[in-house]
């Protein structure tokens, strides 16, 4: 009789206590392991986010220092002037200029327009450049936004003689006939917290040889 009794209780399997128990072990395990899941998930999410915008802000810079690379003394006839001017405008906060490199990779030269707006960013318009001054099809198109959240300032070398040069703040290309031999962008973040970025592109072919202010067009 006991050694019945022995195997019934053997067989008899959990209480409701035990199963209770364990399945808040189980749901108290499941909760730490999907807690650990999101946390990495999340970790995960953050660095691929950061990554992202940095290699998009990283193209962008990168696409700027190519056009001034390769920017060019493109030249055009002033009917009131009865002249041929260089463009290239330049101010502390804005810059025009023509260049080889186009990010839509069209043929032939397209005129830039850099400049940035408080609480937008550094924004961009682009047309093509042909043989005459590109402002008035450059003021016409709205500037698409490039690097939100950023101011651009640039800076432009001038070589005053053999063993001077200095950074201006301005270039006028119809009164210098030339480009600088250098612009300096600097991109300055709208919070004053993140990195100033800076670039320093050289101009290859800055000077138009075959252009003389002093002669009249005919």
């Amino acid at each position: 009789m006991k050694s019945h009794l022995h195997n019934y209780r053997r067989a008899r399997g959990f209480t409701l206590l035990e199963l209770l128990l364990a399945l808040s072990l189980t749901g108290l395990l499941l909760g730490m392991l999907s807690a650990g899941v999101y946390t990495v998930v999340s970790d995960w999410r953050r660095e691929t986010t950061t990554l992202d915008t940095t290699l998009d802000k990283s193209l962008v810079i990168l696409q700027i220092e190519r056009a001034l690379l390769a920017a060019v003394p493109h030249s055009y006839i002033d009917l009131e002037r009865l002249s041929r001017f260089i463009y290239f405008e330049g101010s502390a906060n804005e810059l025009r200029f023509a260049s080889m490199v186009s990010p839509q990779r069209r043929t032939g030269l397209t005129a830039w327009r850099l400049l940035s707006t408080p609480g937008e960013g550094v924004q961009l318009a682009l047309t093509p450049a042909f043989s005459d001054n590109p402002d008035e099809r450059l003021e016409e198109l709205q500037p698409q936004v490039l690097l939100p959240g950023y101011e651009i300032q640039f800076s432009y070398l001038v070589q005053r003689n053999t063993e001077r040069k200095e950074w201006l703040d301005e270039w006028v290309g119809s009164d210098m006939q030339s480009l600088p031999l250098a612009v300096l962008v600097r991109f300055v973040p709208d919070d004053g917290q993140t990195e100033v970025l800076e670039i320093v592109a050289p101009i290859r072919a800055w000077r138009h040889d075959q252009i003389d202010p002093t002669i009249p067009v005919t």
